[in-house]
């Protein structure tokens, strides 16, 4: 939780609003003694997805979940299968060396295209995309961080 803490914090966002500390009572065998917590609000649960271990299965799932929002998954699941066909066709073929598998990687892609295409599906280039790109957002972020920095509210590596 300490790194969503400073993920939020250095996002621009409020560490006390998205980190809430609370205290709740519970039992404590005959007695019964306040305990820390806190409330989350759902960027909180977001960051803390995006920076837990992924070999947690509700971790993994939800990073995967951010990774449907984002890409759509439509647009996924093509890439999923392209990916999936070439490494099957390159372990079954016995593919050696970076040409040959160059090869391998455009002929199966070429071939999910045609599936796409024939069965009426939408080209991946066809697909809806994002309003910003990933470079203008990180620009946008760096700008913001280093205007923080110049405050004297983080420090930055560059």
């Amino acid at each position: 939780m300490g790194r969503a803490m400073i993920a939020c914090e250095n996002s621009g966002h409020s560490v006390l609003d998205d980190f809430a500390e609370v205290s709740k009572i519970v039992d404590a065998g005959a007695t019964s003694k306040p305990i820390k917590d806190y409330e989350l609000s759902r960027y909180a649960c977001y960051l803390i997805v995006q920076n837990g271990d992924p070999r947690k299965e509700v971790i993994a799932l939800g990073q995967t979940q951010k990774i449907l929002d984002y890409m759509g998954s439509t647009e996924l699941i093509a890439n999923l299968f392209r990916i999936s066909q070439t490494e099957e066709k390159l372990r079954k073929d016995r593919v050696e060396g970076a040409e040959n598998a160059t090869s391998i990687h455009y002929n199966v892609g070429k071939e999910v295209r045609t599936a796409i295409k024939k069965i009426g599906g939408t080209m991946p280039e066809d697909l809806p995309t994002p309003e910003k790109s990933i470079q203008q957002i990180e620009q946008e972020q760096m700008a913001r961080l280093k205007a923080k920095a110049k405050k004297g509210k983080i420090l930055l590596d560059e």
